[in-house]
């Protein structure tokens, strides 16, 4: 049964015969293996081009920011699926990356489509600081979090920040998203009611879209690091063992409130 418009599969990615393999139109081989970092093939697989060396700086940046932040709850369901299926690396990372949502991970996607909304505003002739009061307004009367703003611990900016801002300043990348990041902070009092600083979801999309990094692939990066950090756990779950000792703190303190 045919769904969808197109009935033959298409790819602009890679092809392959029995002498060569091609990716994005450049040899494995000769062109790729050993002469290009992963973050710049990342972004050479994503997009078809090779990254500026601003764009390459901004985007290792985020990668390092992102791939590891302690015993996140993605950190602790991929452990506790390795203690239980120490034989399946791949699924206890699969447990860590499901997580992925518009509270661990995937807020920086929903930033991103937040901060372009800004943008189209801004490109239309609004001011950006009412075109920032504007959008932020339309989503909380719409009963959305504003996304990218706030953090548990870091009650002040959180620090990856600064240094995320700084990355794409020194690397001459264009700072229009960033300029919309803060203005939003600055109206978010006067909207939300509480002084709500950036986190790093909202710094990664707010260095990334000013290098032309595609917004439907935003989740990916947090996702693509994230992966990193996860293989790390698991390979220190092998050796320092903390997934049973998680499930047993959780199941310590549970009160069953049901019937007999």
């Amino acid at each position: 049964m045919k769904i969808g418009k197109s009935t033959i599969p298409r790819t602009a990615i890679s092809t392959s015969n029995e002498h060569s393999i091609t990716v994005r139109g450049e040899d494995l081989c000769s062109d790729l293996i050993g002469k290009i970092n992963f973050g710049d093939y990342f972004s050479l697989l994503l997009t078809g081009q090779r990254p500026s060396s601003s764009a390459s700086a901004v985007l290792d940046a985020t990668l390092v920011a992102i791939a590891e932040h302690g015993f996140v709850p993605s950190v602790q369901a991929s452990r506790m699926t390795y203690a239980a299926a120490p034989d399946a690396l791949q699924g206890a990372v699969a447990a860590g990356i499901l997580g992925c949502g518009s509270v661990i991970l995937g807020a920086s996607e929903t930033a991103g489509r937040f901060f372009t909304q800004i943008d189209e505003l801004v490109q239309d002739g609004l001011p950006l600081p009412h075109a920032a009061l504007s959008i932020t307004r339309k989503w909380r009367e719409a009963g959305q979090a504003v996304p990218g703003y706030g953090h548990p611990l870091h009650k002040e900016r959180d620090p990856r920040v600064a240094r995320l801002f700084a990355v794409a300043k020194e690397a001459a990348a264009d700072l229009r998203f960033v300029a919309i990041a803060e203005a939003v902070e600055q109206v978010i009092p006067d909207v939300v009611g509480k002084d709500l600083r950036l986190n790093v979801s909202a710094a990664i999309p707010a260095v990334l879209l000013g290098t032309g990094f595609p917004l439907r692939a935003l989740r990916g990066v947090p996702i693509l690091a994230r992966t990193a950090g996860l293989i790390a756990h698991l390979a220190e779950e092998a050796e320092v063992p903390s997934g049973f000792a998680l499930s047993y703190q959780a199941t310590r303190e549970l009160v069953y409130e049901g019937g007999k």
